[in-house]
């Protein structure tokens, strides 16, 4: 019974991060273009959201780039929305660490690959060109799961 009271408060927690979350991930469907390089764009910086990029630290600011391979953390009562040049939204909760591990993506063809872990904490999707074109493409891992990617919109939590 404890259990269920302490899913619910953790629910009720969220909710507020979620639905702002929910807003951000919403208003972008289509791809934004991009000409420096990125492979997209952080969108909502809410609360301690650091980038980690190679062995380098910095605080996520809205508006920054995204690169493959960075690795996004959320801190406690914190939430981050990225965009990523395929149009996919990736919205992380409080306490999250995630890893963009793969992106590519032909703007020409909407060919590309998308491989994300998330190594803690809560992470919603939505899906752009590339799982429209190549659903087969698009992956998320955990440390206990892989999920592929057939829908267009899920949310998924990892607890350590």
């Amino acid at each position: 019974m404890l259990l269920i009271h302490q899913k619910a408060l953790r629910i009720l927690v969220c909710l507020p991060l979620c639905a702002v979350l929910h807003v951000g991930a919403q208003q972008t469907t289509t791809p934004a273009p991009t000409g420096d390089g990125r492979e997209g764009t952080l969108k909502i910086v809410q609360g301690d959201v650091t980038v980690v990029r190679g062995n380098a630290r910095s605080a996520a600011v809205a508006g920054g780039p995204v690169q493959a391979t960075d690795r996004i953390v959320t801190g406690p009562a914190s939430a981050a929305s990225l965009t990523l040049k395929d149009g996919t939204v990736l919205s992380l909760g409080p306490d999250s660490v995630a890893d963009i591990s793969q992106f590519a993506f032909n703007g020409t063809t909407h060919e590309g690959n998308v491989l994300v872990n998330l190594l803690r904490g809560s992470l919603r999707m939505v899906t752009g060109l590339i799982a429209k074109t190549q659903p087969e493409q698009v992956k998320v891992t955990t440390p206990t799961l892989v999920i592929g990617v057939r829908g267009t919109d899920f949310i998924v939590e990892e607890k350590p």
